[in-house]
């Protein structure tokens, strides 16, 4: 069989990085190396993958029909193996998490390194699409997020359920108060997220519903910046309610167009399973 992974390997490295040299340097080895792997799979099935032209390769047809197939069966390969690599690591073992919110997603990974002190943890931290994008694109091996679509692309697991809550500093007159609705709310300055935030989806559609256009005072791209802006007494924030641990100079008020009961997913892709994410799974809040 001329495919071998060696092979494979050497071919998706030029395609990769468009020449022999620099797929070399990726793979550590000597360019002829590279260049006779190449030229066996040519050889062997009497077809040209590359042509030069000057200086550079120019891929033919073939080349970028085979380098598509190639690249599938490397990256299943890769995940094969980082799967037998967990369950024999399942103590010293690695692990990749991306979480929209500081909570409950803290709270998931303490009660995993409680149960797995032995495994590293990397977190990845960023809003509803960047985390969802991340467990599509497969840089984290879970995600954990609000309202995660049910479209058969994941498997999703119901941890919690929260609503977005309304925020506001510790003297604000809004803080004597622990319930509030949208049209008191407009009565004050707004402090919005950005719309790939989960948390500005279910505002929008809180105050849609109340018939109302807010227009925000000021808009931030992070949960930390709304929650220090609120703190400060610059307006009214938003939050999921169990968002964050933090407590210090804010009061939390529901908002009745926001309560919904909205599910907090631990998520992944489906037709990935892995002793580790199956142990993420199992933890109960």
């Amino acid at each position: 069989m001329y495919l071998t992974s060696p092979r494979i390997r050497a071919f998706n490295a030029v395609m990769e990085t468009g020449s022999f040299s620099a797929a070399a340097t990726k793979l550590g080895l000597s360019q002829p190396a590279i260049t006779q792997a190449v030229r066996e799979i040519e050889q062997a099935a009497k077809i040209t993958l590359f042509e030069r032209q000057g200086r550079g390769l120019v891929q033919t047809a073939l080349c970028a029909e085979l380098y598509r197939l190639t690249s599938e069966s490397e990256r299943f390969a890769a995940e094969a193996f980082r799967v037998l690599e967990q369950h024999a690591n399942l103590e010293t073992g690695k692990f990749r998490i991306g979480i929209g919110n500081s909570m409950p997603g803290m709270a998931l990974i303490r009660e995993f390194r409680r149960r797995l002190p032995g495994v590293q943890v990397q977190v990845e931290l960023g809003s509803w699409a960047t985390v969802l994008k991340a467990v599509m694109e497969q840089r984290v091996d879970v995600g954990v997020l609000p309202n995660v679509p049910d479209d058969g692309r994941f498997v999703r697991k119901v941890c919690l359920k929260q609503d977005v809550v309304a925020i506001v500093a510790e003297d604000s007159p809004l803080a004597r108060s622990t319930q509030t609705h949208c049209a008191e709310l407009l009565r004050h300055p707004l402090i919005f997220r950005t719309q790939t935030s989960s948390t500005q989806k279910v505002v929008d559609q809180g105050f849609k519903s109340a018939k109302l256009s807010p227009v925000p005072m000021m808009m931030l791209d992070t949960r930390d910046g709304v929650y220090e802006a609120a703190a400060n007494g610059l307006g009214v924030g938003f939050m999921w309610e169990f968002g964050s641990s933090r407590q210090d100079k804010v009061r939390k008020l529901r908002v009745i167009e926001f309560e919904q009961g909205h599910p907090e997913h631990v998520f992944h892709l489906s037709g990935r399973s892995s002793p580790l994410i199956s142990a993420f799974e199992a933890i109960q809040l």
